[in-house]
Formats: C-alpha cells, structure tokens, sequence
C-alpha cells in the first residue's frame, strides 16, 4: 500500500482557507470513493468534502475547529496501487465540490455545421439568438464552432 495526501481544494471565488467543522471519518476507517470525510465551513458555506479515492484513512490533518489551508494535507490515505505512474492513472476532471469525481474524462467533440446530418435537428441557440441571426439573415447551420468566419460575415453586412 502506498500513502496518498489529500490536498484541501480550493472551494471557489478565491477562498484561502476553510474551518473543519466536523470529521465523517476517524483514523483506520475504510472508506469508499466519494464517501463523505469532512465538513468544512469557509467564508461562504458550510461544505462537505468526498473523498476522492477509495482506502484506509491514515491520518487526518487538523482537528475540528482547525484552520487548514487550500492547498495542505486535509487527509492521508493508504491505498492500493497508489504506486501508479500519472501516465496510467484514470483521467479525472473537476467537479463541483460536493457532487463527487469523475474517474473517466468525457469525450466531448462538436460536429461541424458542415457535417451535421439533418437528422440531428435544429442548431442549439437561444430565441435572442434565433431573431439576430435571422435578421442578418446567417444561416446558424453553417457557423461551426470556434470558426469566427460567419459571425465576421454577419458584421460586415451591418
């Protein structure tokens, strides 16, 4: 088994730092990925913290009513495989604090306006949206994603 810490995250808008309130965990408690470890209460809400790998709780860092930097050891973690190169390790994208990890990157590509089949129905836009591009008659179908070329069309015909 190899030890893994486990950084307090940084909460959102900027906060440095976050009270722990009270502990889910003790020390030598098993626990599951995205099983609840901690409360933290920053400046802003009281937040509770998933863990973000699954194994025995080693040593928790700081007590309640504890300040604890973004950033520090929150909790170290003894787990299987931890010896992992980064190169074979799950990919893992950020998550609203709270809700979770996601093991598996989502693939996410956009189909060009061009290639887009009929079947797949109108282009997503809103109703704003909808009345501009028709008023400066721009067929939304055909502005591709990150290709700037039609929306520079529909202001040279302002």
């Amino acid at each position: 088994m190899a030890e893994r810490d486990f950084l307090l995250p940084d909460l959102g808008e900027g906060l440095e730092e976050g009270e722990v309130v009270k502990w889910l965990v003790a020390e030598g408690d098993t626990v599951a990925l995205n099983q609840p470890l901690v409360e933290v209460n920053t400046a802003k809400a009281l937040v509770e913290i998933p863990s973000p790998f699954a194994g025995v709780i080693a040593k928790l860092h700081g007590a309640e009513g504890d300040i604890v930097l973004v950033g520090k050891p929150l909790v170290t973690f003894e787990i299987e495989g931890g010896d992992i190169p980064p190169a074979e390790r799950p990919k893992r994208t950020p998550v609203l604090v709270g809700y979770g990890v996601d093991e598996e990157e989502p693939e996410i590509r956009s189909t060009p306006a061009s290639k887009r089949a009929p079947s797949e129905g109108p282009v997503a836009a809103s109703p704003p949206v909808r009345k501009l591009a028709k008023e400066l008659s721009v067929d939304l179908a055909e502005i591709v994603d990150g290709d700037d070329v039609g929306l520079a069309k529909a202001r040279d015909d302002l």
